[in-house]
């Protein structure tokens, strides 16, 4: 019910500029377009149940809103966050009354992923017999927060972050709704909204504080920065965020890209993350992706990560920066992670082998009766220090697992391993039997 005072009180700027058809959503044209999945939803008048998957301010509560309008479904919406099993209950019990008078219902779930697996299961029964058309919006992946019989029933649609031509409209709306220009220069309006990091309502939060600096010059960037607050940036250390970051550090170092590496670096330490894990995460790379291909790479890793803790932060961040580009720099091999991954697997099939008899010690007469230690070559007593004898299981056999590559360091170690394999055929065929 509207009260009667309701349409004289004040209203935020985003709400008052809040779209009011689909065509005015900016920033999300390749689901709106008319080659869009929305779009040819709404062409063929047949709306299915949809997860909406985006960051903050790029219109999921907005769309889920101008879907019900042009679809003439009943819009109710709920918040995960304030909403139970009581409040879904009356919401579906609302719906069947509607089906049987021949309405349809947009369910709207804001904040869908905050609902436990045992609710998001109560779902099915009524988007199944199409009681009602689900909408959830959420800002976590879809595929770690939602149970996967919910996800097979709806179509998950990736909203984006809103880019600069997105933000440049919704800036030159406010001007025409304001009927006078933001009091801004040309480099403090590209601040603005750098500063909204693409989240479409929080650069009209900002327009709107600057907007109250009625009669002043324009704010330069200086000016501008001390009167608004930088957004900070989309950083959950727990949630998928944290993962792609990662991630992105990870993959920018084993392609080498110095650059793209100290850039990620420095994002997740702009968005919270331990430090420590990052050095944790800079030895798992050293060993996992430079290997032997520069020996170097390990310690230089572990001494990043013990100056950070003898001299602790901001300080102590150089010294990670720096472990940074030692490994992008770095040639890369993957040859000791592929060998140990190798040798795993078949120690595991071959199960309880027993070494070959002549590499085990007899410190008992019984033991030498059965031929331990018979037949064993003390490497050192060979002229070429290396013996050619096979250590594996007899019934196994030798196994390539470690496969040098031809960079850095592994250069040399492939050398010696094709001079001792040649050694070692020139002795299993007889022929200098010394070595």
């Amino acid at each position: 019910m509207t009260g009667l005072f309701e349409s004289q009180a004040p209203r935020p700027l985003a709400d008052r500029l809040r779209p009011q058809s689909l065509a005015e959503v900016v920033g999300q044209d390749h689901l709106l377009g008319p080659e869009g999945p929305l779009g040819r939803m709404l062409a063929s008048a047949r709306l299915a149940s949809l997860v909406l998957w985006g960051p903050p301010g790029c219109g999921k509560t907005t769309i889920a809103r101008l879907l019900a309008q042009e679809t003439t479904l009943e819009f109710e919406p709920l918040s995960a966050v304030f909403s139970g099993v009581a409040d879904l209950r009356k919401v579906f019990e609302r719906a069947k009354q509607r089906r049987l008078a021949g309405r349809g219902t947009l369910l709207f779930v804001d904040e869908i992923h905050r609902f436990n697996r045992a609710q998001q299961d109560g779902f099915l029964p009524f988007v199944e017999d199409g009681t009602v058309v689900l909408v959830g919006a959420t800002t976590e992946n879809p595929s770690f927060e939602l149970n996967a019989a919910l996800l097979s029933r709806c179509q998950v649609l990736v909203l984006k972050r809103l880019e600069e031509a997105a933000l440049r409209e919704l800036l030159a709306r406010v001007e025409a709704l304001e009927g006078r220009n933001l009091p801004l220069t040309s480099e403090s309006r590209a601040a603005l909204m750098a500063m909204a990091d693409g989240d479409g309502r929080y650069l009209l939060n900002l327009a709107e504080e600057v907007l109250a600096l009625a009669g002043r010059e324009p704010l330069d960037t200086a000016a501008l920065a001390a009167v608004v607050q930088k957004r900070a940036p989309i950083y959950d250390k727990g949630q998928e965020s944290h993962y792609n970051l990662i991630s992105a550090l990870h993959k920018s170092l084993r392609g080498s890209d110095c650059d793209a590496a100290l850039y990620w670096f420095a994002r997740m330490l702009a968005g919270g993350e331990d430090p420590h894990f990052i050095a944790r995460r800079l030895v798992r790379f050293a060993v996992e992706d430079v290997g032997l291909a520069d020996p170097d790479a390990l310690p230089q890793s572990m001494a990043a990560w013990q100056a950070f803790e003898r001299i602790g932060s901001p300080e102590g961040e150089l010294a990670l920066a720096q472990a940074v580009i030692y490994l992008a720099t770095a040639p890369k091999s993957n040859a000791a992670y592929k060998a140990y991954k190798g040798a795993r697997k078949s120690a595991g099939e071959s199960g309880s082998l027993a070494p070959p008899a002549h590499i085990l010690n007899a410190p008992t007469g019984l033991m030498r009766d059965l031929g331990y230690g018979q037949g064993y070559h003390y490497d050192h007593d060979t002229a070429e220090g290396f013996s050619g004898q096979d250590y594996f299981p007899e019934s196994l056999g030798r196994q390539p697992f470690y496969r040098p590559v031809e960079r850095g360091f592994e250069r040399e170690i492939r050398k010696r391993l094709d001079y001792w394999a040649k050694l070692r055929n020139r002795q299993q065929s007889g022929d200098g039997s010394e070595g």
